[in-house]
């Protein structure tokens, strides 16, 4: 039989922006934290959301269409995944990286043809302006994105907490780790844990709140500073999330060796050991790493925004000046493991 072609793959993702902008404005009007109460009919969700009558209906409607929203009867409830990450009130919202979303990141991909045809930056660089002073302009900008970044974090954080072997180590420090949300769930989940966060002064106030809204003030603890000028806290295992990514490779090994000396902290070893053989996918060895090198003692667990590609040494891909990433594997002359727990 003669294969069909059809123009609908290509209008699903051209159109494609429509569908975000529906979710996005769902999270900017908090509808799932609103509906994690109990099931609302429409007419009850427009008038708590201030929604007018005339588009509320089909806006519901498009997202229950999206399998974000449920509905039976006229009445309106969260599906599980909606009512598990995005409402606001629970530990695992990943709502925050749609808000900063919405309300920074769209405008900018409006701009991508430019972006295109001359090479430069259609954010804040756009207009004379630094990334970072106007993201931490303001206390509001700054919750903003940290939330963000725990919203990017907090999937991989629930893997982490899940399949890592805490039992063996008694403290955490997530540098670059914003408002915690790794150590909240690693203490969640491992009532003997204790740790904290290496962030910049600023953050120390919102990263106080999170952590006192699940009640683990007493065992998380804030750390201020540098993390390329000032040494880092010491403890038993140490995490670098979301942040080796935006450097090139020398500003990787620095930050890796400064992980590998710092000092110990609590019963169990500086960096993680590898005591067992990881599942597939879970261990990547550099290239030309024998087999049994998984069990070496120095080794330190790394999470990152990307997955590193099977193909290139394991390590992790460089968006700059696409280094080999084998290389990194021995920053400081210590062999490192490059580590990457399956998720959702």
């Amino acid at each position: 039989m003669r294969h069909e072609i059809s123009p609908e793959p290509i209008l699903q993702v051209g159109l494609g922006f429509m569908a975000s902008k529906a979710l996005l404005t769902a999270v900017e009007l908090d509808l799932f934290s609103q509906l994690a109460e109990g099931p609302r009919t429409g007419g009850d969700l427009a008038e708590a959301l201030g929604l007018h009558p005339r588009g509320a209906a089909d806006f519901l409607d498009a997202l229950v269409a999206l399998r974000i929203l449920e509905r039976s009867g006229g009445v309106y409830r969260n599906s599980p995944s909606a009512d598990t990450f995005l409402d606001r009130k629970k530990a695992t919202y990943v709502g925050g990286i749609l808000e900063m979303a919405n309300s920074r990141l769209y405008p900018f991909w409006g701009s991508l043809t430019e972006a295109l045809r001359t090479g430069e930056p259609q954010n804040e660089h756009k207009h004379g302006g630094d990334v970072f002073d106007a993201i931490y302009r303001d206390q509001e900008g700054l919750e903003g994105f940290l939330h963000g970044m725990t919203g990017l974090s907090m999937g991989k954080a629930l893997v982490i907490a899940e399949r890592f072997p805490w039992a063996d180590y008694r403290t955490v420090l997530d540098v670059g780790g914003a408002v915690g949300c790794l150590p909240v769930a690693v203490a969640q989940r491992h009532p003997h844990m204790s740790g904290g966060v290496f962030e910049l002064p600023r953050v120390r106030p919102v990263f106080e709140k999170y952590v006192a809204s699940f009640g683990l003030e007493d065992r998380l603890t804030f750390h201020a500073g540098d993390f390329f000028t000032d040494d880092l806290p010491g403890a038993d295992v140490i995490v670098l999330g979301q942040i080796l990514h935006g450097w090139g490779l020398e500003e990787k090994r620095v930050l890796l060796k400064k992980a590998y000396e710092a000092p110990r902290r609590g019963s169990g070893p500086r960096l993680r050991r590898h005591h067992r053989r990881r599942p597939q996918g879970e261990h990547l060895r550099s290239a030309g790493e024998p087999e049994h090198a998984h069990r070496d003692p120095v080794r330190l667990r790394v999470h990152g925004r990307r997955r590193p590609r099977l193909d290139d040494g394991g390590g992790i891909p460089q968006q700059s000046d696409r280094t080999a990433d084998g290389r990194l594997l021995h920053a400081g002359g210590h062999q490192i493991a490059i580590t990457w727990p399956s998720g959702p």
